[in-house]
């Protein structure tokens, strides 16, 4: 089997995006397992380019990378996590971010290097048969062929979300929180006390000028 340069840019990228899995799901450190995942969306977004999926390789890279993955960071660094001291510097997750920051680097290069290498796609391109372009093509099949399945997975991600919160929401002493019940039965009688009090004259001090 003759394997071309796009064929083995896609079976590196492909190795990469397992090799990074399982070192998200095998490592002890929250933050290096986010970095790896980071890794892996962006190994699995540059099989999609390559497969001349471009909608779908970007809108990975935009979403989950650069939006979904950068939150997940920032919950897991604010989060008070037992096994990780609570005043760990940035240099401790220095090396991870470099080695991942430097294949992220070379998968880019890699994808110049495929596009300007390839003029024919992997296999049929449907939106090529179509006369559309990739993007034309997803939205028109996902709005009208699948479109029950993807108002489906819609509730399935917003189901998950609330049931993410439910589970890792945790009380603190010391920490307030809002109860939106008890916001919305208050009454202004409970906030608001009305004093009816005696207006009085004050009385000048014996003793200073102008005092008869």
């Amino acid at each position: 089997m003759d394997f071309d340069y796009p064929t083995l840019s896609f079976l590196c990228s492909a190795a990469v995006a397992c090799v990074a899995a399982l070192a998200a799901i095998s490592s002890r450190n929250p933050v290096h397992a986010v970095l790896w995942l980071v890794l892996t969306f962006f190994s699995v977004a540059c099989t999609w380019i390559i497969g001349d999926a471009e909608f779908l390789g970007v809108a990975l890279v935009l979403v989950y990378v650069g939006a979904v993955m950068v939150l997940f960071l920032f919950v897991v660094m604010m989060l008070d996590m037992e096994r990780v001291p609570k005043r760990e510097g940035f240099v401790r997750y220095l090396p991870v971010g470099l080695v991942v920051a430097a294949l992220m680097l070379g998968q880019m290069l890699v994808l110049i290097g495929v596009r300007s290498a390839i003029e024919v796609p992997l296999s049929a391109d449907p939106a090529a048969a179509a006369g559309a372009s990739n993007t034309q093509w997803l939205a028109r099949a996902l709005f009208t062929e699948f479109l029950l399945p993807f108002e489906v997975a819609a509730v399935i991600l917003t189901v998950a979300v609330v049931a993410a919160v439910m589970l890792t929401l945790r009380r603190r002493e010391g920490a307030r929180h809002q109860n939106p019940a008890e916001q919305v039965r208050a009454k202004a009688a409970d906030r608001i006390r009305m004093v009816k009090m005696r207006a009085e004259t004050p009385t000048p001090a014996a003793g200073k000028e102008g005092t008869p």
